[in-house]
């Protein structure tokens, strides 16, 4: 009876779903407009309820399938599928992920391609302007063109682009497409390999694509380069915990190997006739309108289109760091948060492999995970891997650019975007040597991106999966270029270690923090060689973390980026503290070092802070404010007071400090906040006033411009002042009830951008310096986005471990679209099985070829 009813509570549920979602679509929401269609019963939002219903087992069929292959879902949904060939796997986790996931992937496809606008309207032709001129498509076409068919890697995708297109005839068969197709009319066109390698190239832009240098730019215009470089260093002045401590080989420099696929090709340019332009240092005030120009279109690009926040966590330990078993590794990649997941997990098994984790909705084989030897999780390295480059033209030489000793013609590529409900817009593409020109206000600006330049990622990752030790891991690598990664790994030998891939370019000339000249002096020279780049292998302390830290110390040879790429490094501090203080640590252990919530900041300057309050003169509400941070452990607890104080107190302290210098030096705040606002906390500022705070209280920049002299202690109580009387202001007169949760929310939303699909905003502890983070606001919508534990116990012997924020379907109808949350949020995991490990009683489906 309890089945039955639960089976008409599912139905009911999703028929209330369906037709919210109808609703919200009908009126218009987000990126998408009112639709007419929603009433269509056959294609509107009811589809949505039908495929909301949990599959049932049975035989389903996938042509081209060689033998039948095995699917198995436990009751979350969690799946794993085995078959007699690597062909056949592909094939079969093509068509599963499409089951659950084809609006993702489509939309993914789409943001990529430059095709939003087809299916949202003309909301999105400014984030399909941005992609077709950074030229995402374009590197994809030029990564397959280089895949050999016959390659693993060539036959992976070949595989997986039939098994999707193998569920995109069934709906084509049955008009049973989901629910955004089936309300805007425009349904998904076939799959195919290039759109694979799109949706990958979509992740490195999120990873690696990055704007610091035109903040920069603002910085040198408005603050004047010296104040730029002593307030943004490219070494932090408080040392950082690398974990690659060196010693460090100069290795020269290696040649990049493939060209940009987003620039003209050097050697087919003719010199154009025409004398040298005059020489003369570059225009501070063009370089920053150009950079105001680009920010700005930034700003209106789709949530996560850019890379603005720190990445992740990822640890490993062994020996007598380890308790009950060899090796241990934890990984918690944080990411633009969503429903659905940026994951789907599964296992996947053949002959020849034997893998289980995370795999990217769009692309074969798994990203995070394990095999039968070896696990591994990423960080993002946070390198500089984007330069901008200022081009000289002349209106004596339209459609040319001056480079290496003449002018060179532009070349064009030209395109049409599509645009539903309006009219097609045109679009041409201007390719220098550098790469793209995407603005013309202010100065001619181009931007070299090594996100550009053709990865074979899926070929290191089958690599990957199929390798038993380090040293197969470690050559597996050779072949990743970008975005580059940390990749922690652990094995069943009790080996750990790191190793950062990818392409990290090195120019001849110049600051590549600032945009560059264009004409030749400060092109890249090549990148750093694989042997040279950041890695760690069993080090004396058994234990190895990135958490987005600079990975290397001072003394390394080579430039990898400033203060404001990589984290402050708060949060891998905690990491190793926590790693060290005291017995041997099991699976529990690191997972409650995931779900930590201590600001090792607030650690540090909570005291000092108490310091500079001794004496003071504090009105009542003030002492109340001072007396709970006394003794504070510095947890960022959802329901802490002291979580509230800090935080408003540290946004005061650098509003205290910096502010007066900001309104003196007119720095451009409006024109760039994500770079500029002192409210989003500039990674180089607070590690500035950390390293002041503790160090040189009497610096200079404690006296605001033109004002009587000032130490840090004095500008700490006016901050202090200012954080309690806006607490009071916002939260009531009792510093006792200013609980953390009542500012710091949050919030999954629904990658549709409709509020009721998502999840919360909910109160929730964490803050951007907490390893359990919870950055992009006080409404925070970035964080950890898979936890995985894997411990080793003996030779192929593991004990792994997993959760994501989500479920594996993408339907909001669907008993697997949110169910994995509650568990997510509480910290807690469940079992990450292999194939062979799905148990008998799971949900079974049989693919096969026959009709």
């Amino acid at each position: 009876m309890s089945a039955k009813i639960r089976r008409i509570a599912g139905r009911l549920g999703a028929l209330v779903l369906a037709g919210l979602l109808m609703f919200v679509l009908g009126v218009g929401t987000g990126p998408i407009p009112a639709l007419g269609r929603a009433l269509d019963p056959a294609r509107g939002a009811w589809a949505s309820a039908d495929g909301g219903r949990l599959p049932a087992g049975g035989r389903l069929h996938v042509p081209g399938l060689t033998q039948q292959a095995q699917v198995s879902f436990d009751n979350e949904g969690l799946a794993s599928i085995t078959a007699a060939s690597d062909d056949d796997l592909f094939r079969a986790q093509g068509y599963v992920t499409a089951r659950f996931r084809l609006t993702q992937m489509d939309l993914l496809r789409r943001l990529g391609s430059g095709r939003l606008a087809e299916l949202s309207g003309p909301a999105a032709v400014e984030s399909d302007t941005f992609e077709l001129q950074l030229g995402l498509r374009r590197t994809a076409e030029a990564a397959w063109t280089q895949t050999p068919a016959d390659s693993p890697a060539g036959k992976a995708l070949s595989a997986y682009t039939a098994g999707v297109n193998a569920r995109i005839a069934e709906l084509e068969d049955g008009h049973d497409w989901p629910a955004l197709y089936g309300l805007t009319g425009v349904h998904p066109g076939r799959w195919t390999p290039v759109d694979s390698l799109v949706v990958q190239e979509v992740l490195t832009q999120q990873l690696d694509f990055s704007t610091v240098p035109l903040g920069y730019a603002l910085l040198d215009r408005s603050l004047g380069p010296e104040l730029t470089k002593a307030w943004f260093p490219v070494l932090p002045a408080t040392p950082q915990q690398p974990y690659d401590p060196g010693p460090y080989q100069d290795l020269g420099t290696a040649p990049i190997p493939e060209r940009n696929a987003n620039a003209a090709d050097p050697a087919a340019l003719r010199p154009g006739p025409g004398p040298a332009p005059t020489a003369q240092p570059l225009d501070t005030a063009h370089a920053a309108a150009a950079a105001t120009a680009v920010l700005a279109r930034a700003d209106h690009l789709p949530a996560g289109a850019l890379h603005l926040h720190p990445d992740s966590n990822a640890w490993a330990a062994n020996g007598p760091a380890v308790a009950g078993g060899r090796a241990m590794l934890a990984g918690d990649p944080h990411l633009q948060l969503s429903l659905p997941s940026d994951w789907f997990e599964i296992a996947l098994r053949s002959p020849g492999l034997d893998v289980t984790g995370a795999s990217l909705p769009g692309m074969p084989a798994v990203l995070i995970g394990h095999n039968e030897h070896i696990s591994w999780s990423l960080t993002d390295v946070q390198n500089q891997s984007t330069l901008f480059y200022s081009e000289t033209t002349s209106p004596e030489h339209p459609g040319a650019y001056y480079w290496n000793g003449a002018w060179r013609p532009l070349e064009h590529v030209e395109y049409t975007i599509p645009v539903r409900g309006g009219d097609p817009v045109p679009l041409t593409v201007d390719l220098t040597v550098h790469g793209p020109v995407i603005t013309r206000d202010g100065q001619t600006t181009s931007v070299d991106w090594m996100g550009n330049i053709p990865s074979p990622d899926l070929a290191a990752l089958l690599s990957i999966s199929t390798a038993g030790d380090y040293g197969r891991f470690r050559e597996a690598l050779r072949g990743w270029k970008a975005p580059t990664q940390n990749f922690v790994y652990a094995d069943d030998q009790g080996n750990i270690g790191i190793v950062a891939p990818g392409y990290y370019p090195l120019v001849k000339s110049g600051e590549p923090w600032l945009p560059l000249s264009g004409e030749g002096a400060a092109d890249v020279a090549g990148t750093i060689p694989f042997d040279a780049v950041p890695q760690v292998y069993n080090p004396p302390s058994h234990a190895v973390v990135t958490a987005n830290q600079r990975p290397v110390g001072a003394d390394y040879p080579y430039y990898i980026g400033t203060t404001q790429d990589f984290d402050p490094g708060y949060r891998a501090t905690q990491i190793n503290t926590g790693l060290r203080a005291g017995p041997a640590l099991g699976p529990d252990d690191f997972g409650a070092l995931q779900s930590d919530v201590t600001d090792r900041l607030a650690a540090q300057l909570v005291p000092e802070l108490l310091k500079a309050l001794d004496g003071a003169p504090l009105d009542e509400r003030q002492r109340t404010a001072r007396d709970l941070l006394t003794g504070w452990n510095a947890a960022m607890d959802e329901k802490s007071p002291q979580a509230s104080i800090w935080w408003r107190f540290l946004i005061a302290y650098l509003g205290e400090v910096f502010q007066p210098w900001w309104t003196d030096r007119k720095v451009p705040v409006d024109l760039a906040r994500r770079h500029l606002a002192l409210e989003r906390t500039p990674p180089a500022l607070v590690q500035d006033l950390e390293q002041w705070t503790l160090h040189d209280q009497g610096n200079p920049a404690f006296t605001p411009p033109g004002g009587p002299a000032r130490d840090a202690r004095a500008a700490m109580r006016d901050a202090f002042a200012k954080a309690t009387a806006g607490l009071a202001a916002s939260l009531g007169p009792d510093p006792a009830s200013w609980n953390w949760g009542r500012l710091h929310r949050r919030v999954i939303p629904s990658i549709t951008q409709v509020p009721a699909l998502g999840h919360g905003p909910l109160p929730v502890g964490g803050d951007p310096w907490t390893a359990n983070n919870a950055d992009g606001g006080m409404d925070s919508d970035f964080g950890p986005s898979w936890r995985m534990v894997v411990r080793w116990t003996g030779p192929a012997t593991a004990d792994a471990r997993a959760v994501y924020p989500g479920g594996q379907s993408e339907n909001p109808a669907s008993p697997w679209y949110r169910n994995l949350i509650d568990l997510w949020w509480r910290g807690e995991y469940l079992p990450l099985r292999t194939a062979a490990e799905h148990g008998s009683d799971d949900l079974k489906w049989t693919l096969t070829s026959e009709g």
